[in-house]
């Protein structure tokens, strides 16, 4: 999209603005008379405040010394976030992404530049009631569709968590609070009917059984819609949708001290893969390694360097709206699970709570990486065209494909997590504690295993060796903390509104990873047939899965820890400073090609944050201003790297040591010029570098020195940028809502335009396209509110209105798989709703 557009989004949002101000400010000028004869309330005054988790008990977000962002459901409805991507630009230093995944559902948080890389646990934990979701082990996926489902609230909280919260991480928490039964008989059905045939239900009802004692609430959802990603081959639209999911809620409280919360969920989603759009071949280097010659295809022989051209060439002439696959891509992703809480109030002063879950995730999928008919790392590939449906590109020449697929999920396992709890509020909750124990073991359910083509030179395609790799890795965890908060006015009045919190936890991690790896030898002295392995090609094979196998077991012990003060210097104006540890275990890798890399080790972050919170007036407008510094060192940061071992010509991975120094400053505003009307955005800024990144070479490689790096020496990475980190992130956003006369209902509307700047989806030197561009997104809803006084709501909604045209991943493997690709944002959505509340 051109700039001229990317202006013309912003100053939509400038008219909106100001139209919408003086429509509202009419509006309420005639409802209510001169403004000088109302009071003006307090920000939060004007509608409830949200009242958040993110220390463990309930508290207003003002009131957090932290920087973090939540989201009501109306603002959830607004701006039509129903899945991890739309958060995009919305939260402060928050970029999600694919991470170079062959699979739309892998949406991978990075915070303040801390995510998750190839084969490790996520940097970025996402927690449904309080329980950290299953993290799949292939792709980095966390839970399944349909988490956003009737939610009380979502919180995003920056910056390590480790004392408190589950899952030790280093880059922050999002939390998905579900809506708990109520004791009212109440519930709603949502429709919604848009463009690209979308078909979005959602309801639930909440029955109190036994009034106060027994309550039950149960939701469901269900979404079907056309992908926006034609495939000419299959004649198929990739990029669909098509899930459903539901929960059932249920309270019990046989006492006024005890109370029971059960929570059962599931999801289901199947469709038809990823639309990946193919960017180019490396052909230097295909024809350094003899897989293509210059001049024209002799049967038989290895083919042309032009047919590869020629398929890049179509992928250029279909767009990024088209491509042309090998396979029939698909996605199945099944996820389900069962959680309770029970809280015992031992005295008015002291809550013993405990959290216990049980979840299953199970996920099969295929994927064709490089996006053309030939045949390059095809993973798990499903019903091949027929011989003669497609020919070699520029050539007519008849391809024959041989079915690889396993049969076998990606990930198949289950996840138990048991964790005790003590609250104590003491001295008018001057003094705030908590102690706990945590509990984490996942492990594998049935055999997980993909099946893949590296790469088949084009006039073979169909007839070369599949590989196979297969993994089983077990994951548990221990930790114990304690944290306190104390009010030091306990001391002495004149302190009266100054903190001090202190948080200490320690964690034990255990990781334990079986793997096994083969394919058809390429060695010309071996029969036809022969079986190699992947680590150790030099044994005679019999059994596969059991001659290549291979394990390796990772124990590690962390302390993690807290120190923090803030100040309540009056009732609309908090600062804080706070010092944190982060951490977040190290792992199996299931791709390696040498024995000391078949493990990696933890990562650890030091974060150092000040900032404040506040509410103020501004010409007797009320007005929020937040905002934060913070500074992190962060060390032994994974990061996956392509590998290759030249004694048995073995290609995998491994995950690479770093370390890194990044800074920020994120900001919060809003201000609310009328009633009903508000005025905010959001900003941040994040510079991240290399202080450190250093690497044994196995093939001689250029490096930050400028020279190249003989085999055997070490290599410097340093001046590497720093990937999926978006210097710049901000958006704004205009809401009105107001009454219309005659009892007849409430006009609302959202206005937001949300930006992210260029970022780095490589580490890696000489990758094309791996920067992706910068865009913004302009989103719009209008509803009428209970219409007429009954509990009808309808409305419109459009998201990135623009329809600009962007990229939200890049594949990364021109230097190592020899091809890439791109993975292109939503285009433009939109479509009607109509939601009953009773």
């Amino acid at each position: 999209m051109s700039r001229k557009i990317e202006n013309s989004a912003r100053s939509q949002l400038f008219c909106a603005t100001a139209i919408l101000a003086s429509i509202w400010s009419s509006a309420a000028l005639a409802q209510a008379g001169s403004p000088a004869s109302q009071a003006s309330p307090a920000y939060g005054d004007q509608d409830p405040e949200i009242i958040v988790t993110a220390q463990r008990r309930e508290e207003r977000a003002q009131d957090v010394p932290i920087s973090l962002t939540a989201f009501s459901p109306q603002r959830l409805q607004q701006q039509n976030i129903t899945q991890a991507q739309d958060l995009q630009a919305s939260v402060p230093s928050l970029v999600v992404g694919s991470g170079g995944n062959s699979n739309r559902e892998s949406q991978i948080f990075t915070i303040r530049g801390q995510g998750s890389t190839f084969q490790s646990s996520p940097g970025v934990v996402v927690y449904l009631n309080e329980v950290p979701l299953p993290a799949a082990f292939s792709a980095n996926q966390q839970g399944g569709a349909g988490n956003f489902v009737d939610l009380e609230n979502l919180q995003v909280l920056n910056g390590p968590q480790g004392t408190l919260f589950g899952r030790n991480t280093t880059g922050g928490a999002v939390l998905l609070v579900p809506h708990k039964p109520t004791n009212e008989f109440e519930g709603y059905v949502d429709a919604k009917l848009g463009n690209y045939d979308n078909r979005q239900f959602e309801g639930a009802i909440n029955v109190p059984v036994v009034d106060d004692k027994v309550l039950l609430r149960v939701a469901g959802a269900y979404q079907d819609r056309d992908g926006y990603t034609r495939d000419v081959v299959w004649n198929k639209d990739r990029d669909n949708l098509h899930w459903y999911s539901g929960r059932v809620g249920l309270t019990l409280r046989p006492s006024e001290r005890f109370e029971n919360y059960t929570m059962l969920y599931g999801s289901n989603s199947k469709n038809n893969g990823v639309g990946l759009i193919h960017r180019g071949y490396n052909i230097d280097a295909l024809a350094g390694f003899g897989l293509c010659y210059e001049g024209p295809t002799i049967p038989g022989a290895i083919a042309s360097c032009d047919v590869y051209r020629a398929a890049t060439a179509n992928a250029e002439a279909l767009g990024p709206r088209q491509t042309a696959f090998s396979v029939d891509t698909f996605s199945r992703t099944k996820t389900w699970g069962v959680s309770n809480t029970s809280t015992f109030d031992v005295s008015d002063e002291i809550t013993l709570r405990n959290i216990v879950s049980y979840q299953r995730y199970r996920t099969i999928y295929s994927a064709d990486p490089d996006a053309t008919v030939l045949q390059a790392e095809d993973d798990n590939a499903s019903v091949l065209p027929a011989p003669g449906q497609v020919t070699l590109p520029g050539d007519g020449t008849p391809l024959v494909y041989e079915n690889a697929i396993s049969g076998r999920p990606l990930d198949d396992f289950r996840q138990i997590t048991e964790e005790l709890q003590l609250q104590g509020s003491f001295f008018d909750k001057r003094l705030e504690v908590t102690v706990g124990g945590f509990f984490f073991d996942q492990r594998p359910s049935s055999l997980q295993e993909v099946r893949y083509v590296v790469f088949c030179p084009a006039a073979f395609t169909g007839f070369c060796p599949v590989g196979v790799t297969g993994y089983s890795v077990k994951n548990s965890s221990k930790a114990l903390y304690a944290q306190a908060t104390i009010d030091l006015g306990l001391a002495t009045p004149a302190l009266e509104g100054l903190k001090l919190t202190g948080g200490i936890r320690n964690t034990w991690d255990k990781v334990t990873g079986a793997g096994y790896g083969y394919g058809a030898s390429t060695d010309p002295a071996d029969p036809v047939g022969t079986i190699r392995c992947s680590l150790n090609p030099s044994i005679d094979v019999i059994d596969p899965v059991q001659d290549c196998a291979y394990g390796a077991t990772l124990k590690t012990s962390r302390p993690t820890w807290t120190v923090g003060v803030d100040y309540r210097v009056s009732p609309d104006l908090m600062v804080y400073a706070k010092v944190s540890r982060g951490y977040k275990a190290g792992g199996f890798n299931s791709g390696a090609v040498f024995a000391n890399t078949a493990t990696f080790s933890p990562e650890t972050v030091t974060s150092y944050e000040a900032g404040f919170k506040s509410d103020f007036r501004v010409a007797n407008m009320p007005t929020r201003l937040n905002a934060a510094y913070y500074y992190l060192d962060y060390a032994n940061i994974q990061r996956a790297s392509g590998d290759f071992n030249p004694d048995t010509n073995g290609v995998g991975s491994r995950v690479l040591g770093a370390e890194a120094r990044i800074q920020g400053v994120e900001v919060d505003a809003s201000i609310r010029p009328i009633k009903g009307v508000e005025i905010g955005g959001t900003f941040s800024y994040t510079d991240a570098k290399y202080t450190k990144y250093e690497a044994p070479v196995n093939v001689a490689v250029a490096d930050c020195s400028g020279g190249v790096i003989p085999v055997g020496g070490t290599a410097s990475f340093k001046c590497l940028p720093f990937q999926f980190v978006a210097p710049y992130i901000y958006s704004f956003h205009v809401s009105a809502e107001q009454p219309i006369g005659g009892n007849l209902g409430t006009l609302a509307m959202f206005v937001n335009y949300s930006h992210t700047s260029s970022q780095h989806s490589s580490p890696s030197i000489g990758e094309p396209n791996e920067k992706l561009e910068p865009y913004g997104t302009l989103n719009l809803s209008i509803d009428w509110r209970k219409i007429a006084g009954s509990g009808l709501d309808v409305g419109f909604y459009a998201t990135n209105l623009t329809n600009k045209l962007y990229r939200v991943g890049n594949a990364n493997t021109f230097n190592s798989l020899l091809f890439t690709n791109s993975l292109y944002g939503e285009p433009r959505m939109y479509g009607a709703r109509a939601r009953y509340a009773f």
